[in-house]
C-alpha cells in the first residue's frame, strides 16, 4: 500500500489545483455512493429477512425501510453535492 501512495506522489504534485479538486471530487463521490448502497443493502436485507420471520409486520417494514432508504440515499446527495461544489467553486 504504501508503494502505491510513494508511486501517486509525483503524479498528484505534478497537477494543479483543479485536478486535485476534481480527484478529491471523485474520491467523495465514490465513497459517499459505495456508503448509500451499502447501507440500502444491509437494510433490505435486514427487513426481508425479518418479514420472512413475521409476515403480519410487513406493512410496518415497508414504510419503516422507506424511510430509512431515503436517509440513506441523501449520504450520496450529500457526497454529490460536495463533489460538484469541489469541482466548479476552485479555479
Amino acid at each position: 500500500m504504501n508503494n502505491i501512495i510513494l508511486a501517486a506522489l509525483p503524479i498528484l504534485a505534478a497537477l494543479e489545483t483543479r485536478g486535485i479538486a476534481a480527484f478529491a471530487a471523485a474520491i467523495a463521490i465514490s465513497c459517499g455512493a459505495f456508503a448509500s448502497t451499502f447501507a440500502m443493502g444491509k437494510a433490505t436485507s435486514a427487513a426481508l429477512e425479518a418479514g420472512a420471520r413475521q409476515p403480519e409486520i410487513i406493512s410496518k417494514l415497508q414504510t419503516m425501510l422507506l424511510i430509512a432508504i431515503v436517509f440513506m440515499e441523501s449520504i450520496g446527495i450529500y457526497a454529490l453535492v460536495v463533489a460538484f461544489l469541489l469541482i466548479f467553486t476552485v479555479q
